[in-house]
């Protein structure tokens, strides 16, 4: 009897077990900057650049969830910490009473503008300072290809962003 799981090369397992690990050691050297410099999870901090790039400073609930890969339950609980911080509000929907909005206070655009220069700085010594132009272009279509599979709906910004142009973000 023959096993017919299609198991991994010398070469797809190398590759594999490197993108696990910076899959599991970027998120927590970003995390550390931003906790340092503003007392931000990278997450936290994913979530305000989302409310403060929506129409109005202000998305339902349910789709902040959908943008930033959250649960409900974990956005609820970062949303709390961040409310209590008045770096956001939350609010019923106007249009649907059932649903709960959010918005970025003043507060939290201040601080996303205090902290992005060093998430800036953590970005590029973490990832991009390492990459040749060339590297940075395959980078951008290899995690693009994988994208594709994990996020079809592309209901995260980076799915459907263009090389030339970045992804879609604006700061009102």
């Amino acid at each position: 009897m023959t096993d017919p799981t299609p198991w991994l090369s010398p070469e797809e397992s190398a590759a594999w077990v490197r993108l696990v690990a910076v899959a599991e050691l970027l998120p927590s050297a970003l995390d550390a900057q931003l906790g340092a410099d503003v007392g931000l999870t990278h997450f936290e901090y994913v979530t305000l650049m989302s409310l403060a790039g929506a129409h109005e400073r202000t998305m339902r609930m349910t789709a902040l969830a959908a943008l930033t890969n959250a649960t409900l339950p974990r956005l609820s609980h970062v949303m709390r910490r961040l409310e209590a911080r008045g770096l956001v509000r939350r609010f019923p929907c106007p249009e649907d009473r059932r649903a709960t909005n959010a918005t970025i206070t003043d507060a939290g655009l201040a601080l996303i503008e205090q902290a992005a220069p060093g998430h800036v700085r953590a970005v590029r010594s973490n990832v991009l300072d390492a990459l040749s132009p060339t590297q940075l272009e395959q980078l951008y279509e290899i995690a693009g290809a994988v994208l594709g599979r994990l996020d079809p709906e592309e209901r995260l910004n980076a799915t459907s962003c263009q090389f030339s142009e970045g992804p879609r973000t604006r700061i009102a």
